[in-house]
């Protein structure tokens, strides 16, 4: 693993950004683990956060031309990164702009729903947390399609790694296949399990493994 996957992942135990337990998710699964990207809230656990998905960004070699970030959780996400891709490669990201969208299309002034650079005729890499259903990464193309920009790729922080309730395909798996584009994390299910195999109980990574056994994709 790279430094900073390890990084991501030690902030996001000390952070509770990654608790262990038993959690309903939105998909109705008992999962042993959650994961809440909202619990980086502060600047050190920003700076960390906006490293690790310029990394990935990086080290992928994806070049684009807009970070987009679906509102509301991608508002910061595609600014903070887009600050820190253009720190670290300057050469390479340092004139990437960023965009999100508006909730409600504004009526008024320069009118719209979106923020920031404009999509059309542009490359776009959307930027979001984890991937369940895929859902608002749907949108996100739907938003981007009306205003003519293409999609080249998604960045998210996690990849849990397990199918979604009517695929045999992971989400990211399902998201790439549909729309013939990579999808980036900065990190995985088998990294937490690889990473924190000294950090967590054994009963805990037991727990984790036996889920990801359960719903691996196929």
């Amino acid at each position: 693993m790279q430094s900073y996957q390890t990084d991501f992942l030690d902030l996001a135990l000390e952070s509770k950004a990654l608790k262990f337990g038993t959690f309903v998710l939105k998909s109705g699964r008992e999962s042993p683990y959650f994961f809440n990207l909202g619990f980086f809230n502060t600047g050190k656990l920003l700076s960390t956060l906006a490293t690790s998905y310029a990394n990935a960004i990086i080290k992928s070699g994806l070049k684009f031309d807009v970070l987009f970030g679906p509102a509301y959780k991608g508002i910061p996400l595609t600014a903070i990164t887009v600050a820190k891709l253009a720190e670290l490669d300057p050469e390479n990201y340092g004139n990437v702009g960023y965009s999100f969208n508006r909730k409600e299309k504004k009526d008024h002034g320069e009118g719209g729903s979106i923020v920031g650079c404009e999509l059309s005729g542009k490359k776009i890499l959307i930027i979001d947390d984890v991937m369940t259903a895929g859902t608002a990464i749907n949108e996100a193309f739907e938003i981007i399609a009306n205003e003519k920009g293409t999609v080249v790729g998604t960045i998210i922080a996690l990849d849990r790694q397990e199918t979604t309730k009517d695929s045999e395909k992971s989400a990211t798996q399902a998201v790439s296949a549909k729309y013939g584009i990579p999808v980036i994390s900065i990190v995985s299910l088998t990294d937490i399990i690889n990473h924190l195999n000294d950090k967590i109980s054994p009963a805990e990574i037991e727990q984790i493994k036996n889920y990801r056994n359960k719903y691996a994709p196929k």
